[in-house]
């Protein structure tokens, strides 16, 4: 399977055979296909993979962390309004732009809480004061 580099595919161009692709940022790669669901509705079946820096919460050291998750998205081209399924990201101007889905990948990865490995098997309650 030959996976393409391109970052931004229009909407309209994505059929039902799956379009492999793969990009990088910030050391993180995600690879996979991305195919037509429904005429509004297509679906991102990808891997997240690779080492990103993290900052802990608990001593302040950065620490690199490997990272290697399965994603399943489902892109649409209009307004949804299904409050039970989280996973639809709309791209309304007719483009689904995959580097901006992995920055956002890797944003949310970042802003989640961290504990390096040394403070993750402490028991110590750790209080300071600035």
């Amino acid at each position: 399977m030959r996976y393409v580099e391109t970052v931004i595919f229009a909407f309209a161009k994505v059929g039902v055979t799956p379009r492999p692709f793969s990009l990088e940022y910030q050391g993180i790669r995600l690879k996979g296909t991305l195919h037509r669901k429904a005429s509004h509705r297509l679906e991102l079946d990808a891997t997240l993979h690779g080492n990103i820096s993290l900052d802990c919460d608990r001593c302040g050291h950065s620490y690199r962390q490997e990272v290697n998750e399965h994603m399943t998205l489902q892109i649409s081209d209009e307004a949804v309004q299904d409050k039970d399924n989280l996973d639809i990201i709309e791209f309304l101007d007719g483009r689904v732009d995959l580097l901006f889905l992995l920055k956002s990948e890797v944003h949310a990865l970042k802003g989640d809480y961290h504990f390096c490995p040394q403070c993750e098997t402490e028991d110590e309650i750790l209080e300071l004061e600035f």
